[in-house]
């Protein structure tokens, strides 16, 4: 068995607390109250934050270690239906689009929140529209998302929820 430091405290905290914020404003605080105002404009700094370690966080956090591959979600794909066991250690190439996706649907959530609270967009509907189907949609992908990570982690006997935690992934 390998141990490889994989993921850096910056990508730990921001996972974490993102899964936090995003439940509490999700299911726990009042739409209209100025907390889930307040949780949103940190979920906003957080995901900007997150953009700018991409580009110059370490290896395993920069978007370059993790490009969206229609080909190598296809062959991620063919090794699930095969059976074939293939471990990366950052992200998979399906786990790197579900990133993009979860970082660019929260920030439309983060901006659309912020449009319903301007003198321009006060009382008019589609900003509301696009932040409950952005939340939805995000919602449905965190569901995906962990029955992914749940998959993975048991075909490719790595556990991925550990590594989150730890930094470290234990490789067979």
């Amino acid at each position: 068995m390998t141990i490889e430091k994989v993921w850096d405290p910056f990508i730990r905290v921001f996972h974490w607390s993102l899964l936090i914020l995003m439940s509490a404003n999700a299911f726990v605080l009042d739409d209209e109250s100025k907390f889930h105002r307040w949780v949103g404009y940190t979920v906003a700094g957080l995901v900007a934050a997150r953009i700018v370690w991409g580009f110059v966080g370490p290896r395993y956090a920069r978007f370059s270690s993790f490009p969206p591959s229609a080909r190598g979600s296809v062959e991620q794909l063919t090794d699930l239906a095969s059976g074939r066991r293939r471990i990366h250690l950052g992200h998979t190439p399906l786990g790197a689009l579900m990133i993009y996706n979860l970082i660019l649907s929260i920030a439309v959530i983060c901006l659309s929140g912020y449009l319903m609270t301007t003198d321009m967009f006060w009382g008019v509907e589609w900003p509301e529209e696009v932040h409950e189907a952005a939340v939805t949609w995000v919602k449905i992908s965190v569901v995906l998302h962990v029955a992914a990570v749940v998959i993975e982690s048991i075909r490719t006997k790595v556990n991925l929820p550990r590594a989150m935690v730890t930094g470290y992934k234990k490789l067979p």
